[in-house]
């Protein structure tokens, strides 16, 4: 079996959290549960899922997120010169405010030992002949956009005076991560990166408070800063980026079709997939995909994580063909469109729900792959 990500039948990485796991970390965060006694319940937590996972057939498997509260926000606290207290207004998704922590500069950035890079050693142990690990992070775009947004930028000027020096600590990091990631390893990460979601947004001035210039100016920092913490990576990692647009408790941040972004992203981005969000109205059609460069693969997300409603297999089958018209079907794979719980709350749907979309995309991809 093939150890590298993309599978022709693949998913994001987060799961719904079970009711216990979700009491013991409040009873942690009240001060009535230890560390020691929550870590154990992430443990039992993380073995049932990926239990889960293999009786699925999916050859992937991750920890589901289960140690995390957001899937970046924790990343970015494990680097030293990031602090984080409790937000009082929320990030705008529509119809309702992410009630997230407030995520900003204490300090010039640099990371010693990484949590995940334990979190991604537990779920390593458990591969077996059909398994294999990945390991999920957010992009270093999504680091750089949390702390250059209109609402971080005066703080994260106190420590560096220009955008060209914080890239250059946060690329530092992000490869000291990787290599930490990969002496365990690990062969396979993915960046999930919204950043080029806000981009694409009709908001997009609004949301990084600039003008057109500006945006084109940070949409190159932004990819530059990816690559960069690329850079000497070893030739054997894998690492794909997942691009969507917000998914908080079934809710959206952004919307508009991936074309202003393709050739720039699609064309340039040093990974070797890209898992692409196309499940409603609000991803634009796949003209996009012309733009991919003849390296990578594509992830269709086709079916939606937002809701319970099974989708049509045939209709999916349909747009699997349609997007083949375009990028040639063996650089094709299929998932859903995003993780099920990118943030401990999870979407609106239940954990049955949850596997019986994971039973559809298998059995499409079986049916179209072979």
């Amino acid at each position: 079996m093939a150890q590298y990500t993309p599978f022709r039948y693949d998913y994001v990485g987060s799961f719904l959290r079970p009711d216990y796991l979700r009491k013991a970390r409040a009873d942690y965060q009240a001060g009535i549960l230890s560390a020691e006694d929550l870590k154990k319940t992430e443990d039992r937590a993380i073995l049932n899922l990926v239990e889960k996972q293999k009786a699925a057939g999916y050859h992937v498997i991750t920890d589901g997120e289960f140690r995390r509260a957001t899937w970046h926000l924790d990343f970015m606290w494990g680097f030293e010169g990031i602090g984080h207290s409790a937000t009082e207004r929320g990030l705008p998704f529509h119809g309702e405010a992410a009630k997230i922590d407030d995520t900003y500069l204490t300090g010039r950035l640099s990371v010693n030992s990484h949590p995940f890079v334990e979190h991604y050693r537990f779920v390593k142990a458990l591969e077996d002949e059909n398994t294999v690990a990945k390991q999920t992070i957010p992009a270093p775009a999504q680091f750089l956009e949390q702390l250059v947004m209109p609402m971080n930028l005066e703080s994260t000027r106190n420590f560096y005076r220009t955008d060209e020096e914080l890239m250059a600590d946060l690329a530092t990091g992000y490869q000291k991560v990787i290599a930490d990631l990969y002496a365990a390893g690990c062969r396979n990460i993915q960046f999930d990166d919204c950043t080029w979601g806000c981009f694409v947004d009709p908001r997009a001035n609004m949301l990084f408070g600039t003008d057109d210039k500006g945006l084109e100016r940070l949409k190159r920092e932004f990819l530059d800063v990816n690559n960069e913490a690329l850079k000497g990576k070893p030739e054997d990692l894998v690492v794909n980026t997942h691009i969507c647009r917000g998914n908080f408790h079934s809710t959206w941040a952004c919307s508009g079709g991936y074309d202003s972004i393709a050739k720039l992203v699609f064309g340039e981005e040093k990974v070797n997939a890209l898992y692409l969000e196309f499940d409603d109205e609000r991803s634009g059609s796949f003209d996009c995909l012309r733009e991919v460069s003849e390296d990578k693969k594509v992830v269709l997300g086709l079916v939606t994580t937002k809701k319970p409603r099974l989708e049509n297999k045939d209709a999916v089958i349909a747009r699997i063909h349609e997007a083949a018209k375009i990028l040639p079907l063996d650089r094709l794979c299929l998932s859903p469109q995003c993780g099920f719980a990118s943030c401990e709350i999870g979407n609106k749907l239940t954990e049955g729900e949850e596997w019986a979309k994971l039973r559809l995309v298998k059995e499409i991809a079986e049916e179209v792959w072979g």
